[in-house]
């Protein structure tokens, strides 16, 4: 059966949210509390459907992946605002179950043409050290590093670019 990449329904929140949680559980520590409280963050699809766009990966239905765009309003209250021409990437995960298949591909791309669509020429995300196959598939699919996002805890969030269109 053919993947089908949408926007996610009300009534697929709930999954979503799981399968993208249990997509970044692979990179919790034991004992790392900043990780778990963002797992519960990433659960919370409900929560930043009104803010962002929610994209899933849908196979004989069931989700596979999912992926947040933000294109005007950001989710977290202290990122800093979203330049007019750009559209951000977040929360891209994919079920670990149903990796290799090219569905984060197609969320991008779904991402991109979302974004195009609305006027955006460039595309932004941010990844971090611990997600190595991210990082090259980004770097494959033509993003380039931009400057670190470093918080005052000495959390860094790698930033990627990419131009749409």
């Amino acid at each position: 059966m053919a993947i089908e990449v949408r926007e996610a329904l009300p009534a697929e929140h709930v999954e979503a949210g799981e399968v993208t949680a249990l997509a970044y559980r692979e990179f919790v520590r034991p004992g790392d509390a900043d990780w778990e409280e963002y797992l519960a963050r990433i659960a919370d699809v409900e929560g930043r459907a009104s803010v962002g766009r929610i994209l899933v990966a849908v196979e004989d239905g069931r989700i596979l992946g999912s992926a947040t765009l933000e294109v005007g309003e950001r989710i977290e209250s202290d990122d800093p605002p979203l330049p007019p021409d750009e559209a951000h990437i977040r929360m891209l995960g994919v079920h670990p179950d149903a990796r290799r298949r090219g569905i984060a591909r197609m969320l991008i791309d779904a991402c991109f043409d979302r974004a195009a669509a609305l006027g955006k020429t460039r595309m932004t995300l941010h990844t971090t050290h611990r997600m190595e196959a991210a990082r090259t598939m980004y770097e494959r699919m033509g993003f380039r590093r931009l400057p670190d996002r470093v918080f005052p805890d000495g959390f860094v969030l790698l930033t990627y670019e990419h131009p749409i269109g």
